[in-house]
C-alpha cells in the first residue's frame, strides 16, 4: 500500500510545515515516508507543492509521483487545486480552502480574481471535493495562523490518510511552539 499526497498553496500559509507533520505522523506509525518540495518562490506568494508517499511493507524508490496517481490533495487555495489537478486519480480526493490569493501577476492586470470559476471548475471535475470556509473558520479560532491545521484536520478525517486526529495532535505538539500549541489542537479538531 502507498499513498500519494500533494499539498499545494502559495508562500506563508504553512503548506511546507503541513507536509512535515504529515511525514511526522506516517513516521511515528511505522511507514516509510518520502517527501519532496518545490518552495523557491514561497517569500514571494508563490506557487509551494509538497508531494508526499507513504508506504506500508513496500519500498519507495522516489518521493515524486506521475500524473493521476495522487489518492488526496489538501489545496491552500482554488486556482493551486486546479494547476495540480492533473495528479490526482480517478476517485481521489480534493480539500481546498475556499479563500483565493490573488497571484502577482493577476494583481498587476487589475484582475478580479475571486477563485469561484476555480471553484466551480473543481466541483464539476472531483467527485470527493471538500471545500472548507478557512476563514470563516479561523475568525473562530481567533487567528489566521490556524489555516493549515484546519486543512489538515479535515484530510485526517477524510480517512485518506493512514492516522488519526490524536496521531496529528501529537507530532503537531512536537513541531510548534508552546504558545502555539492549543490554537493548533483546537484547528486540527475543528468539526467542519
Amino acid at each position: 500500500m502507498i499513498n500519494n499526497i500533494l499539498l499545494c498553496g502559495v508562500g506563508g500559509q504553512g503548506t511546507v510545515l503541513t507536509s512535515k507533520l504529515v511525514a511526522a505522523c506516517a513516521m511515528e506509525k511505522g511507514f516509510s515516508v518520502m517527501s519532496a518540495e518545490t518552495i523557491g518562490m514561497a517569500q514571494k506568494g508563490g506557487s509551494v507543492f509538497s508531494f508526499l508517499r507513504i508506504a506500508e511493507g513496500e519500498q519507495i524508490c522516489t518521493p515524486m509521483f506521475g500524473t493521476g496517481m495522487a489518492d488526496i490533495i489538501i489545496a491552500f487555495e482554488p486556482a493551486e487545486a486546479v494547476r495540480m489537478l492533473s495528479y490526482l486519480r480517478k476517485d481521489g480526493t480534493v480539500i481546498v480552502n475556499s479563500r483565493p490569493v490573488m497571484p502577482v501577476t493577476a494583481a498587476l492586470k487589475a484582475s478580479d480574481y475571486n477563485g469561484k470559476e476555480m471553484l466551480d471548475y473543481l466541483s464539476t471535475k472531483v467527485g470527493n471535493l471538500t471545500v472548507v470556509d478557512g476563514d470563516r473558520i479561523c475568525r473562530e479560532l481567533g487567528s489566521p495562523r490556524a489555516l493549515n491545521m484546519i486543512l489538515l484536520g479535515v484530510a485526517v478525517k477524510s480517512g485518506v490518510l493512514p492516522f488519526t486526529t490524536d496521531d496529528a495532535v501529537e507530532a503537531m505538539k512536537r513541531s510548534v511552539k508552546p504558545q502555539f500549541i492549543e490554537l493548533n489542537e483546537k484547528a486540527l479538531r475543528y468539526e467542519v
